[in-house]
Formats: structure tokens, sequence, C-alpha cells
């Protein structure tokens, strides 16, 4: 009995001692193999060789991890250098919806509207770049920059690009070093800096994922779409703020996401910064953008059209409209052609076309080169302006208190296009009377009583006094002609 316990006592302490040989040798393998697989995950570069392993490729050493992240931009310092020139952009708008009944009075009353965004400090002494609808509609502005707020002015907007420009007093305020959008590649680094809901500059990193997209959100009548697509996530609040490069230096204005539930999904879109240097100097020093128009529609090559034209590819923009007496027609442009060429560059579609068009001046000169059936003819294009000419536009914008509405002319352009010979818009309407016609903004007024309007001024001199029946007869933003009948006592 003795022996038969000192046999079992034996076998388990050897079974223990088996199993302690056996974990240890099999805890160095799998140490061993996790260091392994921690060294190929740090590699550079990695080729399979055809088996169920990876090997570093041929011709790169193994890479540390510290090797693999000296290879990547400084986004350290490009956030200094940027995030010191990103604002919050408070706004606020006021309504009266007391219409003068006594009901009015006692129930409604003034209310008001609070939103935000961000903004971009542009020079040092106090002009900022935001989106035009970050203060669309707003009668009151403040800007938060290094913990401060001021009241800021609006300077002009730009419906076209949805930029704006408002200014605060300050001096040497950090002002953004400002790039160029011309040299920016898809694939390359960028950071999106914004301050939204005052949370002083948050920033997110990406690349560039495309250029010139177009995605028509614009609502204006001669919009310009030719944004810069990134992947760093832009959400509701950075509207306005900073696309920038490595250095921190700007090369857009975070304006569009795209997106079915209203947060960031992977797109975001920014104005070119070469777009934004001139809408931002023309409405500093003109009051309004120095609008170049040629005086043409174009569309895009599919492959049906170039089919049913016989051409070999799809580059290029084919003319579809000619307005009489524009600068294409005084060019000799003809509907049909296939604008290949412009100052001897390739043009590939139509936002390339109008992206260029938005870096000129009425009076600066295209040279075309068009695919006119079997042969190519070149053509010198002199831009014009809205009113057809070269010179420059003052801003005609005219604000009736007593109305509580700004008007402005319809450039010649645009009244062309509608096929009407006169007309006053409806820019933008505050408190007063003229809301109470419940008239929309873009609204173009062309006649009141049959008696037509020609200027702003004409238009809020007439509204100001008249009294009785009155008709007014117009054009909605769709470009609908209406008459709508008021009783004025």
């Amino acid at each position: 009995m003795k022996k038969f316990i000192g046999i079992a006592v034996l076998s388990f302490l050897g079974g223990i001692g088996g199993a302690f040989v056996y974990e240890t040798q099999l805890s160095t393998k799998i140490a061993s193999d996790d260091l392994q697989d921690s060294d190929f995950y740090f590699s550079k570069n990695v080729s399979h060789d055809g088996t169920n392993n990876f090997s570093p490729a041929a011709s790169e050493p193994f890479r540390s991890d510290a090797a693999a992240i000296n290879d990547l931009p400084d986004l350290v310092n490009a956030s200094a250098r940027s995030t010191k020139s990103v604002v919050f952009v408070k706004t606020v708008s006021e309504t009266d919806y007391r219409t003068g009944s006594w009901m009015d009075w006692f129930f409604g009353g003034p209310s008001q509207s609070v939103s935000s965004g961000s903004g971009v400090v542009y020079s040092r002494d106090g002009y900022i770049v935001t989106n035009n609808h970050v203060i669309n509609d707003a009668d009151i502005i403040q800007v938060i920059l290094d913990k401060r707020t001021y009241d800021a002015t609006l300077i002009g907007t730009d419906p076209s690009t949805d930029l704006a420009v408002i200014k605060i007093e300050g001096n040497n305020l950090p002002a953004i070093e400002v790039s160029t959008s011309a040299n920016v590649r898809v694939g390359d680094w960028v950071l999106a800096v914004g301050n939204p809901f005052n949370l002083t500059s948050t920033v997110t990193a990406g690349i560039v994922s495309a250029k010139g997209r177009s995605i028509n959100i614009l609502k204006d009548r001669f919009p310009i779409e030719s944004f810069i697509q990134t992947d760093a996530a832009i959400n509701p609040g950075n509207s306005g703020g900073a696309l920038v490069n490595t250095s921190g230096q700007l090369i857009g204005i975070n304006t569009a996401i795209l997106s079915q539930t209203g947060t960031y999904s992977g797109y975001g879109f920014a104005v070119p910064v070469d777009i934004v240097k001139k809408v931002v100097n023309d409405i500093i020093n003109y009051g309004q953008v120095q609008k170049a128009f040629i005086g043409a529609e174009f569309i895009d090559i599919d492959s049906d059209i170039a089919g049913k034209l016989s051409l070999s590819n799809l580059d290029g923009v084919i003319t579809s409209y000619v307005q009489r007496g524009s600068a294409a027609d005084k060019a000799g442009l003809e509907k049909g052609d296939v604008i290949i060429r412009v100052n001897d560059k390739s043009l590939n579609n139509k936002t390339e076309l109008e992206e260029l068009m938005g870096y000129h001046y009425p009076g600066d000169k295209f040279v075309l080169d068009i695919k006119r059936g079997d042969n190519v003819v070149r053509k010198q294009v002199t831009l014009l302006n809205g009113e057809g000419n070269t010179e420059i536009l003052r801003s005609s914008v005219y604000f009736s208190e007593k109305l509580g509405v700004e008007f402005e002319k319809v450039s010649k352009v645009e009244r062309d296009l509608l096929k009407i010979d006169n007309g006053v818009r409806v820019k933008k309407i505050r408190n007063g009377f003229f809301r109470q016609l419940d008239i929309p903004e873009g609204f173009i007024i062309t006649n009141i009583n049959n008696r037509p309007v020609e200027t702003p001024e004409e238009l809020a001199n007439i509204l100001e006094k008249i009294k009785g029946k009155v008709v007014i007869d117009g054009i909605t933003s769709k470009g609908r002609r209406v008459y709508i009948p008021y009783r004025f006592d």
C-alpha cells in the first residue's frame, strides 16, 4: 500500500513539472511571435511572399515606428500657426411679428434667433472672412477672438461663392498666412480648423480627396462651385473656418459637408483660397465682387454626346447658348462649339472654366481653342462685367429705413437672361412695413401698377408714398413671372 501511494505522488509531481516546462516553452514562442508581428506592423512596406507569412519588401529595410512617424507632416506646428487666426462668429437675427392688429400687439412681439459659425482673421487691421450663410439675415454680428468679444460690421457678401467679409476694430490681430490653392494636390495632408460653439479652435486632420468639385448647393444665379474636397472632419459650426496646409497656411474656407444626417460623414468642401483672395479684396476695395462674364452657357461632355459629335475624348465643354451682344457673341462663338483649351491650357470640364472665370476681371482676355466640326479655330474673348462693359462697378444697394428693406438693381447680364428690360431685386428684408407684404428675398420687382421701375431709389420712393390698390409685377427666384395685388391704406 505504501508503495502504491509513493508511485501516485511521484506521478503527480512529474505531471506538474511537465506542464510547467510545456507552458514555459509555449509562452516563449508566443512572445517571440508577437515581437515579429510588431516588427512587421511598424515596417513601412511589406510584400506577400506567396505563403502564409509576410516578409519585408526587398527594397526597404526594417524600420522602427519612430522612423515611420518622422515621415509624417508636422501637424502640431501647423495647428499652432493657424488656430490663433480662427474665430467664433455669433449672429443674432431679430424678427418683429407684430403686423398692426391688437392680437399681435398683445400676444406677438419681437423674437430673436441666435446662430454661430467660424471665421478667419484675414488682415491685421480686423478684416475677417467667413461664409455668407453664417451671417445671412443677421442683425447683430459678434466675434470672439482670444476670449475677447468684438462687435463686427458686415462689409459685403458674395452669394455666388458663399463668402462674406466682416470687420472688427483692432490692430496687430493674428492674421493667417495665405498660400495658393493652385498648387494643392490630391493626397496632400490638410487641417480643418474651426471654432464651433466657441470651443476654442477645434482641429481635424485629413487629406485632399479631390479638387474642382461642384455639388450644386449655391442658389445664386451665377454660382462658382469648384470646391476642394477633404476627408478632414468638418462639422456644423465649422462653416467659415480655415482649411490649411502642413505649414499652417490658408488654402481654403470650409463651407459644406455632404451628409444625409447633418453631421460629418467623410466629405467636406472648401472654397479654394485663390477665389477667396479675389472675393475678399474686391469687397474691401469696391464694395462688391467684380465679376467677369463671357455671356455663354456650357455643358460637360459625356459619352453619349461624344458619340453623337464624333469626339475622340470627353475633354472640354460644349457651348449650349450664346447671349446676343455678349463677350462670346462679339468674339464669334457659336452654339455647338467645343472649347478644348483656354489660354493654351487644356480644359477638362465646366467646373474648371467657371473657376477660371472667378479669378479674372472685366477687361481680361481669354484665348480659346475651339473644335468646330473637323477644324480647330482660335478666338480671343474680352470678358465683360454685368452691365456689358469693362468698367469697375460699385455696389448699388439702397436701404429704405421706412420700408425696412434693401433693394439692388438687377444687372444687364441677368436682365438679358430673364428677358426683362428693367428690374429691382429685394436683397434683404429687415423689420418694417415691407415684411408685411410677404415678398421673399430674391424677388425681382419689374412694374408697379404697370409702371416700370428702373432703380432701387425709384422703387422705394413709390412704395413709401403709394395708396389704394396696388399690383406688383415681378419675377420669382425660379424665373416665374407673377402678379401680386395689394391694397395700401
